[in-house]
């Protein structure tokens, strides 16, 4: 069971990071990446950014009406 808490902070850019449920993020993860892998890892972060950001100016709309 993953443990969020508890878990080690890693380069891992998405998922789980404590490397308890087979994610591959845990120790013994590999430290080199393609092009390609580094890419898509950077992608996904950056769209997860966005969500964030969509996500905290939803949240400031919503305490600017109260």
């Amino acid at each position: 069971m993953c443990q969020p808490r508890t878990a080690p902070i890693t380069r891992e850019l998405e998922g789980c990071t404590c490397g308890c449920c087979g994610c591959g993020s845990g120790p013994g993860f590999r430290r080199f990446f393609s092009a390609k892998e580094e890419r898509d890892r950077l992608e996904n972060y950056r769209d997860q950014l966005k969500k964030e950001l969509a996500g905290v100016e939803e949240r400031i709309k919503e305490c600017e009406c109260k």
